[in-house]
């Protein structure tokens, strides 16, 4: 279960979104953890180009660090607008809508409960995750979910 988010272990947005890459191989997070400590790990042939070195250095240096990220989630320390999109497509393998209109800058996605629930987890914080209203959801369980600069 995620701690709250005072709390939670932080990670970069580059460190977060390598972390997902390697998740995403459906490694144990056991494995997981000993492949980062031993750069025992893939060559990443996505559009990002993942080296891992961010990783290998955060096992190195920080391992319980790490270790309850893997384990336990992380809240991801500066969000920026396209790394929010990038993470939704590296975490959540969806295509969001990336919108870059001065003043309405927003990523707009469909998610599930979980997977919203997932991404509020790891929001940095200034981020606001909120459901459209009206949204009906797809055949897929989705939802349409608008993620934007926290209202001041």
């Amino acid at each position: 279960m995620a701690q709250p988010n005072e709390t939670r272990t932080k990670l970069s947005q580059w460190d977060a979104l390598q972390l997902e890459s390697l998740k995403s191989l459906g490694w144990s997070n056991e494995e997981l953890i000993a492949r980062v400590k031993s750069g025992d790990l893939p060559k990443d042939d996505s559009k990002f180009q993942f080296d891992y070195a961010g990783l290998k250095t955060l096992a190195a240096e920080e391992p319980d660090t790490l270790k309850t990220a893997v384990e336990n989630g992380y809240q991801i320390k500066y969000n920026t607008i396209r790394g929010i999109h990038s993470w939704i497509f590296v975490a959540l393998r969806q295509d969001a809508e990336l919108i870059l209109e001065p003043g309405a800058e927003a990523v707009a996605a469909a998610l599930t409960a979980a997977e919203a629930a997932s991404l509020a987890d790891a929001l940095s914080f200034g981020w606001s995750l909120s459901a459209v209203d009206g949204a009906v959801a797809d055949a897929n369980g989705r939802y349409a979910y608008r993620i934007s600069p926290a209202e001041q």
